[in-house]
């Protein structure tokens, strides 16, 4: 497995390549100390299995940074971390196109959570961030909520933990046609497109999934 580091303090570089050591039997570390040297590497060899990036670096703006490592690479799986919890910032990197956002306060087994779901296919918000959405959602936006069979509603809780469609199907002795069936409904009545807008929908109308741990 291919990793590429992007962090402006070396230390914690060197910190993540140690904590990240259990997480596949034989990985490879690109290090980049900003949005410019890691577009560089990537142009090297442009082939990551994932990309964990610092989202308040000096010159290129978070955002646009995300934006342009995923433009070489747009199917690689792209996780910020980073000590930012404004509950804006978080929904625009998902928006943009990023896997996941990991506060660094967090813990080393929550960052390995964090990225294993997110190697799943899964998308992971932190459970603080997701916790504090619903309050701002429009009142009239949480019907759609009481929309949902209780089918869907167990499905879309399991899809936007980052399980994957046989797992959830195994979970629930479903037919894993059933389970995109189920999926494709719930989506339907919360006006998303994919499993990354239903993150957001979800923590906006309050369905939050349990705490990942």
């Amino acid at each position: 497995m291919r990793i590429l580091l992007v962090d402006d303090h070396a230390l914690f570089r060197q910190g993540l390549r140690f904590l990240l050591d259990d997480l596949d039997d034989s990985l490879e570390f690109e290090e980049a100390e900003g949005f410019d040297a890691a577009l560089a590497t990537m142009q090297r060899a442009p082939f990551f299995d994932l990309i964990l990036m610092d989202f308040h670096m000096p010159g290129t703006s978070g955002l646009e940074g995300l934006a342009s490592l995923l433009a070489v690479a747009p199917g690689t799986p792209l996780t910020v971390l980073s000590g930012e919890e404004d509950p804006e910032t978080i929904r625009q990197a998902i928006d943009a196109g990023a896997s996941g956002f990991v506060l660094k306060s967090s813990s080393p087994d929550v960052l390995m959570a964090a990225l294993k779901l997110i190697l799943a296919g899964g998308v992971y918000l932190p459970p603080s961030i997701l916790s504090c959405l619903p309050s701002q959602r429009p009142q009239r936006d949480s019907a759609k909520i009481d929309l949902l069979s209780a089918r869907q509603t167990a499905v879309l809780l399991r899809a936007i933990q980052g399980k994957a469609n046989k797992v959830i199907a195994l979970e629930l002795d479903i037919a894993e046609g059933t389970v995109k069936t189920h999926l494709s409904g719930a989506f339907k009545v919360l006006g998303v497109r994919n499993r990354t807008e239903a993150v957001i929908a979800a923590a906006k109308f309050g369905l939050v999934p349990p705490t990942q741990a």
